[in-house]
């Protein structure tokens, strides 16, 4: 399976301000080119903490949908099956999977369970052990998935090395705030970073898009 992060940030690298609100930072070209994106993908993954703040309904424009046959798979990673029941992410435009943790509430389980057009896997960790849920994507025939976020989430991915490319729009404005969430939070790297190299650079709008792909752990 072939794994790229999608995001948008502003230039000093936040997805939100401290309020942890959505906040638009891309511009309508950008939009346009996210929309290919999730077009072109099988299924697009988001942690629980991006349906919480945004309520996303990680679906297609009508017009770009001819490039495929419906939406791509809805995918969320979500340890204690926190999605409500009536997020966007669960309507029926599309299927949609949710990974939760061995100790998510049984009860949230089984509701999210019991929604019509949702598969929950569960996975054996107390965090969704994102290993597992993508195992379990790959039988469902997913070959192309794409991230939108959090950040917590693609911390997480870049340190099982499950990423393969990760692109972001920067947006030409400062955000700042130290808690304002960040590109890649959770716990951080001490040493041991995530490298990666430059493969593209381009402008879009009045932002610019920039195109990394990770290196493997021998550093190729």
């Amino acid at each position: 399976m072939y794994v790229f992060v999608n995001a948008a940030t502003s230039a000093d690298g936040k997805l939100s301000d401290r309020t942890r609100t959505q906040v638009r930072l891309s511009s309508d070209e950008d939009f346009e080119r996210v929309d290919r994106l999730r077009a072109e993908s099988d299924a697009i993954l988001v942690g629980v903490g991006t349906v919480l703040a945004d309520d996303p309904s990680l679906t297609v424009k009508d017009e770009t949908r001819a490039l495929r046959q419906g939406n791509p798979i809805r995918v969320v990673a979500d340890s204690r099956a926190r999605t409500p029941l009536d997020a966007a992410v669960l309507n029926d435009s599309a299927p949609t999977v949710v990974g939760v943790g061995r100790d998510a509430p049984d009860e949230s389980v089984d509701a999210l369970r019991e929604h019509a057009g949702v598969k929950v896997v569960e996975t054996d960790a107390e965090r969704v052990d994102l290993s597992e849920l993508l195992d379990a994507l790959e039988d469902r025939g997913v070959e192309r998935l794409m991230v939108e976020g959090g950040g917590e989430l693609i911390f997480s991915l870049l340190r099982e090395n499950l990423v393969d490319e990760l692109t972001f729009y920067v947006a030409p404005v400062f955000v700042g705030g130290r808690d304002s969430p960040t590109l890649v939070d959770g716990e951080g790297f001490v040493d041991g970073y995530a490298e990666a190299t430059l493969e593209g650079v381009e402008r879009v709008g009045e932002g610019v898009v920039l195109r990394y792909v990770l290196c493997s752990e021998d550093g190729t």
